[in-house]
């Protein structure tokens, strides 16, 4: 809520500002903290609550966050109180919007809020597992132990996203050319390839039937164009949407896992976020189920979500953990085997950020195939649109030329 106050301070002068707080008697104990002497308060115009909602809905760079969790450590670990060290932070960040976050985020601070419960107010910077550890930090008084442990994770995390970036940016800027120059050349190049045609052999000439498709084809996109553009952006909108549903989210994640060569990546990927959060998390005193329901929402495949979700059953019937991902579709036994050794010694943090290194080394390996299998594939298939056009044209024109020498 937003609050417009007036006090006095220590040296008797009166002052008039404006705060956000969860309550009026939350600001009136934080106020009175800095030695405020309250004379009026009264909820005010909310403008700051709806900056906060804006800024809520904006998210941040990866590096931003890496840095801000680790200053925020340091700060933590040197005993300086998190009023303070938000404060300092604020004033350190490059980005206005991060900079608004944390002033919000402070101002929570001050009014008595925890700081896992004000980061939750963020959730497009703050994911749930970022909250959830954080929370587990203040109560074992072991935040800025966590910290550290956060910004490891943001920062392996960015660095794997940015991997994926990086291989698939290729790709998209070929296949954006390639779709301009195709509606290029059929709007404006082959139509005039057809009127020398045309020229050559008269409207009756007798012309290949892939030369016929290509001039058919032309015609088609010359009339109908912009019906087509529009078509296709409805259709990828409609796909989007779709997606974002529940149940389209679910349907396609379930594809990329059915998809040769992708659900590989999709896979090991999902493995090292699940072996390294869940690793993070029980070394932060999270509970086996609130961590698995945490680490189910981190993963970022529906499908894994839900095996995950049916093992916390089993895991509340009593089952250790291995059991039920011993049966999984999608984690391999050599996951569910570490894991049960380190049930057994009680060192499943340990062994499972050691399958997370090893998993998301193998995602940096098979990107990297990738990225360099796509380059030559891309040049083939590019090479193959680029020789059958050319047959399409070349063919009859040379043919129609010797058939008019001939005469």
């Amino acid at each position: 809520m937003h609050f417009i106050y007036t006090a006095v301070n220590k040296d008797g002068k009166a002052q008039e500002g404006e705060a956000d707080a969860a309550s009026k008697e939350a600001l009136m104990a934080s106020l009175s903290r800095q030695g405020l002497h309250i004379i009026a308060i009264k909820a005010g115009d909310n403008k700051g609550g709806m900056m906060a909602r804006f800024q809520k809905g904006k998210k941040v760079k990866s590096r931003d966050l890496v840095i801000f969790t680790r200053q925020l450590s340091t700060m933590v670990s040197a005993g300086v109180p998190i009023a303070r060290s938000l404060a300092t932070l604020q004033e350190q960040s490059d980005s206005k919007n991060f900079r608004n976050v944390v002033a919000s985020i402070s101002k929570d601070i001050e009014s008595g809020t925890n700081l896992g419960d004000a980061f939750a107010r963020f959730p497009n910077v703050f994911s749930d597992v970022y909250v959830n550890m954080v929370r587990a930090g203040e109560t074992g008084g072991i935040l800025d132990e966590i910290l550290k442990r956060l910004a490891s994770q943001v920062e392996q995390d960015a660095s794997i996203r940015k991997k994926i970036k990086g291989a698939m940016m290729y790709p998209m800027v070929i296949l954006s050319i390639t779709v301009v120059a195709f509606f290029a050349i059929t709007i404006f190049i082959i139509p005039k390839i057809a009127k020398i045609l045309t020229d050559l052999g008269g409207p009756d000439a007798k012309l290949p039937i892939y030369t016929r498709m290509l001039l058919a084809g032309s015609s088609f996109m010359q009339q109908y164009a912009i019906f087509v553009i529009i078509a296709s952006a409805g259709l990828v909108f409609g796909i989007r949407y779709y997606i974002k549903t529940p149940g389209g989210k679910y349907k396609f994640h379930s594809l990329l896992l059915k998809t040769p060569v992708v659900k590989v990546v999709v896979t090991k990927l999902a493995i090292a976020r699940f072996s390294r959060t869940f690793a993070a998390l029980m070394s932060a005193g999270v509970g086996v189920l609130d961590a698995l329901a945490v680490t189910g929402n981190a993963i970022g495949n529906k499908v894994i979500e839900k095996e995950l979700a049916d093992a916390a059953k089993d895991v509340k019937n009593g089952k250790q953990l291995s059991e039920p991902l011993s049966e999984s579709k999608h984690f391999p036994r050599i996951v569910s085997q570490m894991l049960a050794v380190g049930e057994e010694t009680g060192q499943i943090d340990t062994i499972l950020v050691k399958v997370a290194d090893f998993y998301e080394e193998e995602v940096s390996v098979t990107i990297d195939g990738l990225s360099a299998l796509i380059e030559p594939l891309m040049i083939i298939v590019l090479g193959g649109i680029v020789g059958i056009i050319a047959a399409s044209v070349m063919g009859p024109i040379a043919s129609l030329s010797q058939n008019i020498g001939g005469t």
